[in-house]
């Protein structure tokens, strides 16, 4: 990877944070319990999940041979068993608002979009 993909994932990895935190801040305004908690689980877990995802790719491509990809692709079913998790735990117990856990869960999505968007006007 060049200076420029590194760089690039620095970006996404620092705006990550920035969009989760103004989501986070923007739902304190509710003043719902659950809107909060649905935000805030679902960032950190879109957020741990781009990150981990970010990792096994990268060892990945550093060691592109037969092994390391079956390695990549049976890990993929502990990550999803691990977000199923989270997710359970998030609507069940902690009683997270749904459409806030979305929301939530879509701050990599948003910070992919706006990187395009910029990207391609630039």
């Amino acid at each position: 990877m060049t200076s420029d993909d590194d760089r690039l994932i620095q970006d996404l990895a620092r705006r990550n944070w920035w969009i989760f935190g103004t989501m986070l801040l923007t739902s304190l305004l509710f003043r719902s319990r659950a809107v909060t908690v649905g935000v805030l689980g679902g960032g950190l877990t879109a957020i741990v999940g781009f990150q981990t995802l970010h990792r096994s790719l990268k060892r990945l491509l550093m060691n592109p041979d037969k092994q390391s990809g079956n390695v990549f692709l049976w890990g993929i079913i502990p990550r999803l068993l691990c977000l199923a998790c989270a997710v359970f735990l998030l609507i069940g117990p902690l009683e997270a608002q749904p459409l806030a856990l979305v929301i939530g869960l879509s701050v990599v999505v948003i910070n992919l979009l706006w990187t395009t968007v910029v990207r391609s006007l630039a």
